[in-house]
């Protein structure tokens, strides 16, 4: 908890130890990552309220998941400070949220009246396309670790630091294993990069907080629970659904995928959502398939038409691979983007917890590699979640569903990559009491040899049809 006195025109606070370790950072991005009520959200008001002295008059930003969250929390710290204690500027709601510095306050701040108003405006996260209109000298990013808070905001808030270079101060209680938060920052913390900086303590730190409360927390809560909202610790919630998925294992830096590896992309529709994830499969040296796939390219650009959607989607491949997409009542989907010129395959699987088994299987297995330049994509698959009941135990139910279309595309491309193996086995299999004996140039044409590999080692359409096999013009190996 900040305590903060003003006698005249000078102001007085205290801090406990874990704040004035991130007053006193002087790394560019600051994040402090702690327990539930150990005094984050009342530290920022300070912060920026000094970032405003240092960097002069401008634009500074406020960022929280939401605005309902913003009302509760930040927006009355800041105007606690700014307009009450300080008498610094004055908030308005409309049209849009912000604190303007009146002459009073820039006499205080900068020695004098400004041509130029300051003023502090108050954004959420939710929406990334709400963030780029302004340019700030330094943010304040409130709860950055929900998952509301994407990625995609992430990056807009660095893009409008960029021309003053402005610093940011992330504050938040960790929420699973952290998304872009522990990617981003707190690994690259740990890896010494020398721009970030990465303050934690629990919720004890704050001397306000009853040490009975944090006591009864450890006794009762799930070991998760209490060391991400008390501990301010890392660690795999409940719920999680790919748990199986081990960055240190399953991510690998990029490296360039030959050309004459079959490719294969899963994708999933929408008006504003359409997101697609490619795969290339490891030929060995004998150019058969050693199994192992590799996530190679994530596609999410936001709203576009079909026809748009078709020519980037092939751009850059070196020959048309194989494109999955949408579940199986989106046939509509899938005739707009054949009419784009984009052929579409339909998924085998109707059940999506049997794909996502299917997935979850994948990374047990160790048969997938994701590049690390995959962001979006390896935030989705560390957040992606079950709906947890009251006493902290996964439901049935997939929370926020509607942000993981990466997952979805993902979960497409490889339960129809598996399940055409098991349907061109399954036919092999079936044919072979007819034909597995005749010799060679019987019927006119060689027998298929390598259970179903031609003489250029290609698999061919056997028999049936239906969701596992594709014709030579969209050749798998």
């Amino acid at each position: 908890m900040s305590f903060v006195e003003t006698v005249g025109e000078k102001i007085s606070f205290q801090l406990h130890p874990g704040q004035m370790q991130a007053w006193d950072s002087r790394k560019r991005f600051v994040a402090v990552i702690s327990g539930t009520q150990s005094g984050k959200t009342s530290f920022t008001p300070l912060w920026l309220w000094r970032e405003v002295q240092l960097a002069g008059p401008g634009d500074y930003g406020v960022i929280c998941p939401t605005f309902a969250l913003m009302e509760v929390k930040a927006l009355p710290e800041f105007k606690t400070l700014f307009e009450q204690q300080l008498r610094l500027g004055t908030y308005a709601g409309s049209p849009v949220r912000r604190i303007t510095i009146n002459p009073y306050g820039e006499r205080l701040l900068f020695g004098g009246e400004q041509q130029k108003k300051t003023q502090i405006f108050f954004g959420y996260a939710a929406n990334p396309d709400s963030l780029e209109s302004a340019t700030y000298k330094a943010v304040v990013c409130d709860e950055a670790g929900q998952k509301i808070f994407k990625r995609g905001s992430w990056q807009a808030i660095l893009r409008r630091l960029s021309i003053h270079q402005g610093r940011a101060l992330i504050t938040t209680t960790p929420y699973g294993m952290g998304g872009w938060l522990k990617t981003d920052i707190y690994d690259r913390w740990k890896a010494g990069n020398p721009d970030i900086d990465v303050i934690r303590f629990a919720s004890t730190m704050n001397p306000s907080f009853p040490k009975e409360e944090f006591d009864r927390a450890a006794r009762e809560l799930p070991h998760w629970k209490f060391q991400l909202f008390y501990l301010g610790n890392f660690t795999r919630p409940a719920g999680l659904i790919y748990d199986s998925f081990d960055q240190k294992r399953h991510v690998i830096p990029r490296f360039r995928i030959p050309d004459e590896w079959p490719r294969f992309v899963g994708v999933d529709f929408g008006p504003t959502n359409t997101a697609a994830v490619y795969f290339a499969e490891e030929l060995g040296a004998n150019r058969l398939p050693t199994g192992k796939l590799f996530a190679y390219r994530e596609y999410h650009p936001g709203k576009r038409e079909p026809a748009a959607h078709a020519a980037d989607m092939q751009a850059g491949e070196p020959r048309l691979p194989v494109f999955v997409g949408g579940n199986p009542q989106e046939e509509e989907w899938r005739a707009r983007f054949r009419a784009a010129g984009l052929p579409m395959v339909e998924p085998p699987l109707r059940d999506v917890e049997v794909g996502i088994d299917a997935v979850y299987g994948c990374f047990c297995r160790n048969e997938v590699v994701i590049f690390d330049d995959l962001v979006e994509l390896i935030d989705q698959l560390t957040t992606y979640s079950r709906v947890l009941d009251e006493a902290g135990e996964p439901t049935d139910a997939i929370e926020e569903k509607q942000l993981y279309h990466l997952c979805d595309a993902g979960r497409y491309a490889l339960t129809w990559h598996k399940r055409g193996l098991l349907n061109w086995r399954a036919a092999a299999s079936a044919d072979r009491d007819a034909t597995a004996d005749i010799p060679d140039g019987v019927f006119g044409k060689a027998r298929e040899r390598e259970e179903g590999r031609g003489e250029d080692g290609r698999r061919r359409r056997i028999s049936g049809g239906g969701p596992g096999w594709l014709d030579e013009r969209f050749p798998r190996f």
